[in-house]
C-alpha cells in the first residue's frame, strides 16, 4: 500500500452476520410439557478475526483464484486455522474528512479490530503508546529482512510487519530521453540539466507531480550518507537527542524543490491538489510529461504504468550517492489489547509465512520482506531492483527515528508547494524535533 491512507482508497460491501429469530413454541395439549420451549442447539463457536485495511474484499466466500494477493494469505490463515477474518474497511464515504490514518489510530486505541493495516506513521505513533503488540516472538519474524526490522521497531519491539517491501522511483519516458540524447541522471544536479533541455524542447512540465509523493526526493537527498555511509545507528542517535537537528538533513532537498517549482520543472499548483497518479498519469502515457514518480507496484503489467506505448525506466531518485530508491513500510499490526488477540497472531503468522508470502509476491510482483522470497520483476523496474539487491536505498520511514519521516515530509513539502518559504519548512521540522525532546 503505499501512502496507502492517503492514496486511491477502494470502497468494500461489509460482512453482515445474519440475526435469527427463534419463536416460541406453544402447546395445545392440557398437562405441562417438560420439554416446552428448549431448543437444544448444538452450533460450534466460530473464530473470528477483524481485519481493519483500505482493501477490498467483495464476499466473503469468493473463490481464491478471484481474491488479490492479500486475499490469498487471509485463505490460506482461514483454511489452516479454521478462522474467519472479517473485514472491516476504510471508505472515505462513510468517514468524510477523516483520512484513513485518522480512522486507525481512533479503532486501534479503542480496540476496535484485531489486526490493522498501517501506514508508517501510525506505526510510529501507536508503537509509542504501546497499543501494538510485540510481533518479534512470532515464527514468520524468523525470516525478515533487516531492513524490515529497523523500519517497524518501536522501543525494542516489532510492532509491524508488511507483506511487502515498498519502493518508490523516477518512472521516466525513455524514448523521449532518447529522442534528445539525455542520459539518465545520477545526482541533484544532473537532474536539473534534463528538467533544463526537457523544457527547451517544449515539455511544458518535465517533471508530473502530486500532493503526496514529492517527498521522495528529500528524503533521496536528505538521508542518502545516513543510510549507505555506515553509520546509521550513530546518526540517528543523534537526532533522536538533538545533538544533530533534522533541518539540517532536510534542507538541501528543499532548496532543490524550491528551484524545481521556480525554474518551472514541476507545476506546484497543481501538484497541491492533485492525487496519487491521477493529477499526472494521463500526461505521463500521452507523452506530454517524461518524469513522474510512483511506487514499484505502478510498474506491473495492467497497473497504472504496466501498458506504456514507450519504453519505460524505472530508476532511483537523484542524490549524492547517485540513483537511490525510497522505501517506506506500511504493515500488519496486532492491538494490545484485541479481543481475539491469540487467534490474531496465529493468522498474522500464516499470513506472513514464506509460504504465503511466496504467493503474495508471485500475484503482485514484488519485493518480499521475507530474505527467503524472490521473483522476478519487469524489465522496466531492473535498474531499481538491483540497486535494491545491492542494499543500495534510504528508509522512507524508520521507527527508530522520534520525529516521524513520511507523513510528516509530505505535510511540510505541501507548505513549500503552498507558497512557504524553505525556511518556514525548517523551522517546521525544528518544532516537531523540539516537540519530541520536550
Amino acid at each position: 500500500m503505499k501512502r496507502e491512507g492517503k492514496k486511491i482508497l477502494r470502497t468494500i460491501t461489509a460482512i453482515c452476520a445474519a440475526a435469527i429469530a427463534a419463536g416460541v413454541l406453544t402447546s395445545c395439549g392440557e398437562g405441562p410439557d417438560p420439554n416446552r420451549n428448549i431448543i437444544i442447539s448444538e452450533e460450534k463457536e466460530e473464530r473470528l478475526v477483524n481485519l481493519f485495511s483500505p482493501m477490498e474484499k467483495m464476499e466473503p466466500d469468493t473463490e481464491n483464484a478471484a481474491r488479490n494477493a492479500t486475499d490469498t494469505t487471509v485463505a490460506m490463515a482461514e483454511e489452516k486455522l479454521g478462522v474467519t477474518v472479517a473485514y472491516r474497511t476504510y471508505t472515505a464515504e462513510n468517514y468524510q474528512d477523516k483520512t484513513y490514518d485518522d480512522v486507525s489510530l481512533d479503532r486501534a486505541r479503542s480496540n476496535m479490530d484485531d489486526i490493522y493495516l498501517l501506514n508508517p506513521d501510525t506505526i510510529l505513533t501507536l508503537g509509542e503508546e504501546g497499543v501494538l503488540k510485540d510481533l518479534s516472538g512470532l515464527e514468520c519474524a524468523k525470516n525478515l529482512r533487516d531492513v524490515v526490522k529497523t523500519a517497524n521497531t518501536v522501543d525494542g519491539k516489532l510492532v509491524a510487519i508488511p507483506q511487502e517491501v515498498v519502493a518508490y522511483g523516477l518512472f521516466v519516458n525513455m524514448d523521449i530521453f532518447e529522442e534528445h540524447n539525455l542520459e539518465l541522471p545520477e545526482t541533484p544536479e544532473e537532474f536539473m540539466e534534463c528538467c533544463r533541455v526537457l523544457k527547451e524542447k517544449g515539455f511544458e512540465t518535465p517533471v508530473g507531480a502530486n500532493r503526496w509523493w514529492l517527498e521522495t526526493f528529500v528524503l533521496a537527498q536528505a538521508y542518502a550518507d545516513l543510510y549507505n555511509g555506515g553509520n546509521t545507528e550513530a546518526e540517528i542517535e543523534a537526532l533522536n537527542s538533538g545533538q544533530a537537528r533534522y533541518s539540517d538533513y532536510m534542507r538541501p532537498g528543499f532548496e532543490f524543490l524550491r528551484e524545481m517549482i521556480d525554474c518551472g520543472y514541476i507545476d506546484a499548483e497543481k501538484a497541491y491538489v492533485s492525487e496519487a497518479i491521477e493529477g499526472e498519469g494521463a500526461d505521463f502515457l500521452a507523452g506530454k510529461t517524461p518524469i513522474v514518480m510512483a511506487y514499484w507496484g505502478a510498474a506491473n503489467t495492467e497497473t497504472a504504468y504496466g501498458n506504456t506505448n514507450f519504453e519505460m525506466q524505472v530508476i532511483g531518485f537523484p542524490s549524492s550517492r547517485g540513483q537511490m530508491p525510497v522505501m517506506p513500510m506500511t504493515g500488519f499490526a496486532i492491538g494490545a489489547g484485541a479481543e481475539h488477540g491469540e487467534d490474531a497472531m496465529l493468522t498474522l503468522d500464516v499470513m506472513l509465512s514464506d509460504e504465503a508470502l511466496q504467493a503474495y509476491a508471485e500475484i503482485n510482483r514484488v519485493i518480499s520482506p521475507s530474505r527467503n522470497v524472490e521473483v522476478e520483476c519487469v524489465p522496466a523496474l531492473k535498474p531499481l531492483n538491483d540497486k535494491i539487491r545491492e542494499g543500495v536505498f534510504v528508509l522512507g520511514s524508520n521507527a527508530g527515528m522520534k520525529v516521524e519521516q513520511w507523513g510528516n515530509t509530505c505535510l511540510i513539502v505541501r507548505e513549500l508547494l503552498n507558497g512557504a518559504t524553505v525556511d518556514e519548512c525548517m523551522a517546521a521540522f525544528d518544532r516537531l524535533q523540539d516537540a519530541t525532546l520536550e
